[in-house]
């Protein structure tokens, strides 16, 4: 039986936290995104948390899944050749984290672990690229719109290696 106080997608007017469709139609990834793809991506998420220090995945390891953060924030690092882990970027508050999940041979590039108390939301990348094989206008936008935050984390790192390069060259 519903309230008046409920609304159309289940949540009640009287509970603060947003619901999960809400949550994922405010990532700046999926902003604009039709509704019909967004309640595609919500049938495939999950809210998570993670404690400071927790790993969220490891590199080399199968990448199955994806992550926007909502609070908190999540070190993103690789090892260098003594095998030491190097952070190449934090990753805060309405970032998204882990790409490979698209991609062959859908395995981790980087390792990436909590910084803090962390809250994110968790995208089962498997179902994801199942519903982008079976619908290609979906899968177009999921890839153009992962492909723009590769792009991103390029130029970031870009200006990062700019800044830390010896002068004179």
């Amino acid at each position: 039986m519903t309230s008046m106080l409920d609304r159309k997608d289940g949540q009640s007017l009287l509970d603060p936290e947003p619901s999960l469709y809400d949550q994922v139609a405010r990532l700046n990834i999926f902003k604009g995104l039709a509704p019909a793809h967004l309640r595609t991506l919500t049938e495939c998420a999950r809210r998570t948390t993670f404690d400071p220090a927790s790993l969220v995945f490891q590199e080399g390891d199968p990448a199955n899944r994806f992550y926007a953060v909502l609070k908190g924030s999540v070190a993103l690092m690789t090892a260098n050749e003594d095998g030491a882990y190097v952070q190449v970027q934090t990753v805060g508050p309405g970032e998204d984290l882990g790409w490979s999940w698209l991609f062959p041979p859908y395995n981790w590039h980087f390792t990436a672990r909590a910084i803090e108390p962390t809250e994110a939301i968790f995208f089962y990348g498997t179902r994801l690229r199942s519903k982008c094989d079976n619908d290609l206008e979906f899968g177009c936008e999921i890839t153009k719109r992962v492909a723009m935050v590769l792009i991103e984390n390029v130029r970031s790192l870009r200006k990062q290696l700019i800044k830390t390069a010896p002068s004179g060259h």
